[in-house]
């Protein structure tokens, strides 16, 4: 036994020898392979900043005819990719006025430059918002060795808004002209060199487009079974059709629908969320309904550094459905008013500005709007939209004269009352509430001041809900409830008395 008993420990100390042999070769052998080929470059940043896609301005390369070596497609988006890289990195530096992440990015003689920026800034407490929205590259030149590159980018569309002690002193969009040098380091372009050659104040004056044929005569649309989440597991073409059918026999002839930025899946949007939205304009187009598309449903975050996912998400979205015939005009944002004092005013409007020339650079022949919760805002960005869209569920004694002041304010453009609305909700969470014939009544004075001051018009909404989630208007039962009673027609499929006034 003693003997049995010896083997069996020589047995497991020569088996543990192999094994902590194999492991030190295994560690030598991975830290000889990041030596040669650099480490993966989401272990190597030392911020926020991870390999993942955060930056996405709009890139369109010049035809490749470059000197030197022959530029292949996989080395190109390598390129392409640690150039843009950089750009986030620096600008998260000015933001910041910290240093990490410039390393990896840039090479030693260009850090330094970027260094001493961002200490003399630190020094004046200035810091930059920055994005840049659009890149026109050439590749001029690529080393036969594949370890240099050059190029010029051209045009480049640059916002920026500067602070001094946390005060805006600066808020400008340029176009701008830039010769960067790359260098082969580690496996990953660091540039060598970047020089800013020119730049001009960017002119972001789009085309009016006619609004002759416009005639909206709509509701706002959700399904009874699932509303704001129409197109989620329950989405249903053949209900939607039959509702679609329920709002033609009406007299109505357009519905406005919601695309919900989380939901259609951000800057990559979800191709199977595109297709429902198809199905769903087709079953408008089959009841010759037209669609106002709201983009942007639910989200709130302006900040700058998001703007190129944000446009990239839009592009997808007006790139898929432009050419349908269904679809009569884009509707920029849900209600941004109600944003500006949490996300700052200047900047949810800098946001829509931008976004209605990203808009109308795909599609330049639907006419674009913005859903104002209100009329004291109706009149911001009117230069830049083709019909003005503003909510109504305030005193309608006050309306007429409302309307009279954006008249006044915007004498060219037409007036499009977007939302508006009476809940026949009268219970115990609001004792004091409306019924069904308040509800007729508003509907048919309000139908009454419509038409005299030739306004165009999307009622709020189609069907009561038995179900309205809170993120919609919180957790308070007297708003829940009170929303969930805005419909035409009851939770019983009835029509109630209001659906004699929905379209005049």
């Amino acid at each position: 036994m003693v003997g049995l008993s010896k083997n069996i420990t020589r047995t497991i100390l020569i088996a543990s020898y192999i094994m902590i042999v194999a492991l030190i070769i295994s560690g030598v052998s991975a830290l000889f392979s990041y030596l040669n080929t650099g480490a993966d470059r989401s272990t190597m940043l030392h911020t926020e900043i991870q390999k993942v896609e955060q930056y996405l301005p709009k890139v369109s390369w010049e035809p490749l005819k470059n000197e030197g070596r022959p530029m292949d497609n996989q080395t190109l988006n390598a390129l392409q990719s640690d150039y843009l890289d950089a750009w986030y990195v620096k600008q998260i530096a000015y933001n910041t006025n910290k240093t990490a992440g410039i390393k990896d990015y840039y090479t030693d003689s260009a850090r330094e430059n970027l260094y001493s920026f961002i200490e003399l800034n630190k020094a004046e407490n200035i810091t930059i918002e920055a994005t840049t929205l659009k890149h026109n590259p050439t590749l001029e030149f690529f080393s036969q060795d594949g370890q240099l590159a050059v190029i010029t980018d051209r045009n480049v569309i640059e916002y920026k808004r500067v602070f001094k002690a946390e005060k805006l002193v600066l808020e400008t969009t340029e176009t701008s002209n830039y010769k960067i040098v790359f260098l082969l380091e580690d496996g990953f372009w660091r540039i060598r060199h970047m020089v800013k050659e020119d730049a001009d104040i960017y002119d972001n004056k789009t085309e009016p487009i006619s609004v002759d044929n416009l005639n909206i005569k709509g509701i706002n649309y959700y399904p009874q079974a699932n509303p704001w989440n129409m197109f989620g597991d329950e989405f249903s073409v053949d209900t939607i059709s039959k509702d679609f059918k329920i709002i033609k026999d009406a007299g109505l002839n357009s519905v406005r629908l919601f695309v919900q930025y989380e939901d259609f899946g951000k800057e990559h949007v979800n191709p199977k969320k595109l297709e429902k939205l198809k199905q769903t304009l087709d079953a408008a187009d089959a009841h010759n309904l037209k669609v106002v598309l709201t983009l942007f449903d639910f989200y709130g975050d302006y900040s700058v550094m998001s703007w190129t996912l944000n446009q990239r998400h839009a592009e997808a979205i007006v790139e898929a459905v432009k050419d349908h015939n269904a679809l009569l005009a884009w509707d920029i944002k849900n209600e941004p008013n109600l944003d500006f004092e949490s996300r700052q005013k200047a900047v949810v409007i800098a946001w829509l500005d931008n976004m209605i020339d990203l808009v109308k650079s795909v599609d330049n022949v639907h006419p674009v709007t913005i859903g104002w919760s209100n009329t004291q805002s109706a009149s911001i960005l009117k230069d830049k939209v083709d019909f003005i869209s503003f909510h109504y569920y305030e005193d309608l004694e006050k309306l007429d004269a409302a309307i009279k002041t954006m008249k006044t304010e915007i004498p060219n453009k037409p007036l499009v009352l977007q939302e508006f609305g009476l809940s026949s909700y009268s219970g115990f969470w609001k004792p004091l509430g409306s019924s069904d014939e308040d509800q007729a009544n508003y509907h048919k004075k309000i139908q009454e001041q419509i038409a005299a001051n030739n306004l165009q018009f999307m009622s709020w909404t189609l069907y009561d809900f038995t179900d309205v989630p809170t993120d919609v208007v919180g957790s308070r039962p007297w708003r829940r409830n009170t929303q969930k009673r805005f419909g035409f027609i009851d939770n019983n499929g009835a029509k109630k008395a209001s659906f004699k006034y929905i379209s005049n």
